[in-house]
């Protein structure tokens, strides 16, 4: 039996691995990522066990008295630990998302399209949780994400892609080091959607039939475009206003700031075009959008750089599938590392809504190889 930290997000899906894990003789540890704005009712409490450079606890079981997780996903966190007697707490990492914040937010003003999740698992949940399991002693870190670790030869550790293709959350996992996947643990990812639901309803978690989370997890209003602009400094409307012009250099509106789009953006450009018209590209030094039709966004290769390999870099050329987004299909592609360890991709066939900023991940039919960050 090993002791395992269990990030817990108040989902089903965590709430599921941690029964999972129980059921294969693990010693859970339930652990709550506190990111939001701290109410000033409460005071915040640092009790309980910890040891030299832990993370601060916010709520311990078993009474929960303390802290300051009034969220309703830590509620439900607490509760499903409460279900299954597991210990829980609330971490504070709030200093730490604020890295991923302006990571965001900085992103959007250099008008590329960022990829928080991705950098919450490098840095937090594949990160810091591994400085939190340190100091507890305990072996592993789970998620509840869609996606499976295989044994290979020799002792390695191979990242596959989740049983239930269309939940599989591989892509956002690219990026974590490469030798903490010996201490990962993914129990729902051999699982498709509706079995855990079940599972959740058989062992009588009232998370069941929750919702999945569909928004950016610090965005709490949805609207991430109004986050970044409140996150400026208070910078004018004007200062960051622009015009939007097509690919022949026509102008054809106006904009409040770039950070309201991203390449590939159809719907919510303020304009009428009388047929759909796509942003192709963003220019942050004149303010511009630029759109353009669908077939105008057609990329036949990509260059990307902070390249990291789940397996040993390649040499040479090699075909994979490229996957650019979360819930992008993957292309054959021919891919090749360049002299300065950028990643260069060559699709068989052009690939639309091509972001910079965004994550480009090479596949061994179901295995993750590596990616890098689109330019």
């Amino acid at each position: 039996m090993s002791r395992v930290v269990l990030a817990m997000s108040g989902g089903v899906d965590s709430s599921v691995a941690a029964h999972l894990l129980l059921q294969q003789g693990h010693e859970v540890v339930g652990v709550f990522m506190r990111h939001g704005e701290r109410s000033p009712a409460i005071q915040c409490s640092a009790e309980g066990p910890s040891a030299p450079g832990s993370l601060p606890l916010l709520s311990e079981r078993p009474d929960h008295k303390q802290g300051c997780c009034s969220a309703s996903d830590a509620e439900d966190a607490r509760r499903v630990a409460d279900r299954l007697d597991i210990p829980f707490y609330a971490l504070d990492l709030q200093q730490e998302f604020g890295r991923i914040i302006d990571y965001f937010v900085q992103q959007y003003v250099d008008g590329r399209t960022p990829n928080p999740c991705v950098m919450c698992n490098n840095w937090l949940k594949f990160g810091r949780l591994f400085d939190y399991a340190d100091n507890i002693g305990a072996e592993f870190v789970a998620t509840g994400h869609y996606a499976r670790l295989v044994s290979a030869s020799a002792g390695a550790v191979e990242l596959h892609r989740g049983k239930d293709a269309g939940k599989d959350q591989s892509y956002v996992l690219f990026g974590i080091q490469r030798d903490r996947l010996s201490r990962m643990l993914l129990p729902v990812g051999d699982f498709d959607k509706p079995r855990i639901r079940t599972l959740a309803a058989e062992i009588g978690l009232r998370v069941a039939e929750k919702r999945d989370s569909q928004e950016i997890c610090f965005v709490t209003t949805g609207d991430h475009a109004r986050f970044i602009r409140d996150r400026l400094d208070g910078a004018a409307d004007a200062e960051r206003a622009g015009l939007i012009v097509t690919t022949d250099g026509r102008t054809v509106g106006q904009h409040q700031g770039i950070e309201a789009f991203t390449i590939g953006q159809r719907k919510g450009l303020g304009v009428a075009m009388g047929e759909p018209y796509f942003v192709v590209r963003i220019e942050p030094a004149t303010r511009q959008v630029v759109i353009g039709r669908r077939e105008e966004l057609a990329r036949t290769e990509l260059t990307a750089s902070d390249t990291n390999w789940l397996v040993d870099p390649p040499v040479g050329e090699f075909r994979c599938q490229a996957q650019i987004r979360y819930n992008a299909a993957a292309q054959p592609a021919t891919a090749r590392l360049l002299s300065d360890g950028r990643l260069s991709v060559v699709f068989d066939q052009p690939c639309y809504g091509v972001a910079p900023g965004q994550a480009v991940v090479c596949y061994a039919n179901t295995q993750v190889l590596g990616g890098g960050w689109i330019e």
